[in-house]
């Protein structure tokens, strides 16, 4: 038996800054076959620029989605950065973006995320073969900004909260925090390849129960 992953989400899913084949998709992929001992096909459907409600828009009505979603064992979702990013990024330049404004998106952001888990296993209702979803967590691209780590880390916790026993959480945050320079590529925004290693190893620490 060999088993499919698909990859949704924004850029980070899509491997943004490091080298084609980098990215912590094709990585945790390969992982995955080691672990599994048996192939591992593969599907990239990450947009980089992804929002919440523009995923979970994807989710419910377009069918590629659908049916890559239903034929997979293996789920990885990355989402919420390009939520919050905008008034973080405001906040660290003083251009007026207030704290309220990061709270205000981070509860739009919460309910949008808490749909996609709940569609994600409504499309996996009835279906006989194990499956495992994992979210990818966030980590401050802005670490001067002591608001961004608060509401990083609270959307963080919100993330462990949903799902069910096949659902787990990468916490990529401790990795990150403080490894900014190292982890991060030129742009400081996204991964460089060893950031998205790092995002591959949580994500692979975390198992893969109940397919083995």
């Amino acid at each position: 038996m060999a088993y499919h992953y698909t990859a949704i989400g924004d850029s980070l899913t899509t491997g943004a800054g490091a080298l084609l084949g980098d990215g912590f998709a094709p990585i945790y992929r390969r992982m995955a076959e080691r672990y599994l001992r048996k192939p591992v096909s593969y599907e990239n459907l990450g947009i980089n620029g992804l929002t919440s409600q523009e995923l979970l828009s994807l989710i419910h009505s377009n069918s590629l989605f659908r049916s890559a979603i239903g034929r997979a064992e293996l789920i990885t979702v990355t989402i919420g950065g390009n939520d919050l990013r905008p008034y973080v990024s405001a906040l660290a330049r003083g251009s007026g973006s207030s704290g309220s404004s990061v709270s205000q998106a981070l509860k739009h952001t919460k309910e949008h995320v808490r749909q996609i888990v709940h569609a994600l296993y409504r499309i996996k209702h009835g279906q006989r073969e194990p499956f495992i979803i994992r979210m990818v967590g966030l980590y401050n691209p802005f670490p001067g900004v002591r608001e961004g780590g608060l509401y990083v880390r609270q959307y963080n916790s919100f993330l462990d909260s949903l799902g069910g026993p096949n659902y787990r959480v990468a916490n990529i945050y401790p990795a990150f925090e403080g490894n900014e320079r190292a982890l991060l590529s030129l742009d400081r925004v996204h991964p460089n390849s060893h950031g998205y290693r790092v995002i591959a190893e949580e994500l692979n620490q975390l198992g893969y129960a109940p397919l083995r």
